[in-house]
């Protein structure tokens, strides 16, 4: 179990600065609930260590489709890109109904498929313009273990909500204005006593930092007014924990628990939407619009960009390993970059579209196009390996998970008048 130790350290540190008469200049800690979730969970938005990488050793299956290794299938309600979030014996997701005008967080079973609960956050005003791949569920919940995190455009503002982990109401914290360009689907993070939800859009936005108990608002700093939808991440580089922000046409270094800006340089593009990967020095970034861009970036606060692409990774996030960094394109091009130099190592041409993020278990990447299909590769810089493709639903916009040998997928089938979402679990059998 990871049991996060900063509030024990910091009430200690307040109990000596005020036993030394310096209470008044202490800072007064926050002490939530710690964070307790397990090595095999996959807690929040790109996993365990918020990197697109599964924990070692899971032998999930190489092929499936809709009756071959399949555990159980269950509907999912309403329409969402959200991916699952799996924590202990529970499954969450959040959705959108359109024609019922909510916005929900939904639990399943993980053992059998089984809908447990169904709450409500929102009813009413939903705002469904912009683009039509997006949706108004986009966000993917995040779990401390205690509560559940999730975060939508309602009422014309980006609304941070938390959960119980049995589905009750617990606090709403209001981040910001919002203006649809695109859509809204960053998520939220969280890092020690706080819970971190992004609000980029060309009314001008906020990213703020709430308390995760109470929602209080700890900081929060106000974006320039441009659209932009990259989740907050947070990663130990450079000797410190940071919290990176891309987008804006900036990329950003902030303290993820005071929101003090460490460094912040010009860069990235105006739109991104895909969330920052590191090897512990460089941190690597992505976007798409108006231009296209890969980069390299010292996040020690010299602000040196160490190498840049012209290519458009635009949707699906990076996977950096072992000295190599891993992409889809959102065109549908697998590529390999030796990750320090940005020499391109391979590049082969899969099919479709992409907007789900490729995930890497061991040295496999699942990556899965619009259209439903999947292509498992092996990740070496030898060459492009073709493992399998697998065909599972009409289209998918969700990142798939990977937990105790199992891929967890949401799919749907259908069009317009008939669509039906899917939540697959997948294993050999």
């Amino acid at each position: 179990m990871n049991v996060d130790p900063v509030a024990i350290v910091a009430t200690i540190a307040l109990f000596v600065a005020c036993s030394q008469g310096s209470c008044q200049d202490a800072p007064i800690p926050l002490v939530p609930d710690p964070i307790a979730v397990e090595s095999t969970d996959w807690p929040w938005w790109r996993g365990p260590n918020h990197d697109g990488i599964a924990y070692a050793g899971q032998r999930p299956p190489l092929e499936w489709s809709t009756e071959k290794n399949v555990i159980w299938r269950s509907e999912v309600p309403g329409l969402g890109h959200s991916s699952p979030t799996l924590v202990g014996d529970f499954i969450y997701l959040a959705t959108a109904d359109v024609d019922a005008d909510t916005q929900s967080v939904l639990c399943y079973d993980r053992i059998t498929g089984e809908p447990l609960w169904h709450t409500v956050v929102h009813q009413g005003d939903i705002i469904s313009e912009g683009n039509e791949r997006a949706s108004p569920a986009s966000a993917t919940v995040a779990c401390d273990g205690t509560q559940l995190f999730i975060s939508f455009v309602n009422r014309g503002a980006v609304y941070a909500s938390a959960l119980s982990r049995d589905g009750d109401p617990r606090w709403e914290s209001k981040i910001s204005d919002y203006v649809v360009h695109q859509g809204y689907g960053a998520s939220p993070a969280i890092y020690q006593d706080v819970v971190i939800v992004n609000a980029d859009n060309k009314g001008g936005g906020a990213v703020a930092a709430m308390n995760r108990r109470t929602g209080e608002i700890v900081w929060r700093l106000d974006r320039p007014d441009t659209p932009n939808y990259a989740s907050p991440i947070t990663h130990r580089v450079a000797g410190r924990d940071q919290l990176f922000l891309v987008g804006c046409d900036l990329v950003t270094g902030l303290h993820p628990r005071t929101g003090e800006t460490l460094w912040e340089i010009e860069g990235a593009t105006t739109e991104c939407v895909t969330t920052t990967v590191t090897d512990g020095n460089l941190i690597f970034t992505s976007g798409g619009y108006p231009d296209n861009h890969v980069s390299a970036v010292k996040a020690d606060g010299s602000g040196d960009v160490v190498w840049r692409h012209n290519v458009r990774v635009y949707v699906p996030s990076l996977i950096a390993k072992d000295g190599y960094l891993y992409a889809v394109l959102d065109a549908g091009v697998a590529m390999c970059w030796e990750s320090s130099t940005g020499e391109e190592i391979w590049s082969e041409r899969l099919h479709g579209t992409f907007s789900s993020s490729p995930v890497m278990v061991d040295d496999r990447i699942f990556a899965t196009n619009e259209s439903g299909k999947t292509f498992v590769f092996r990740a070496t810089p030898a060459g492009y390996e073709r493992l399998a493709e697998n065909q599972l639903g009409s289209h998918a916009m969700a990142t798939p998970v990977f937990c105790h040998n199992r891929i967890y997928a949401r799919v749907a089938d259908g069009g317009d008048g008939d669509r039906q979402e899917m939540l697959y679990c997948l294993g050999i059998q």
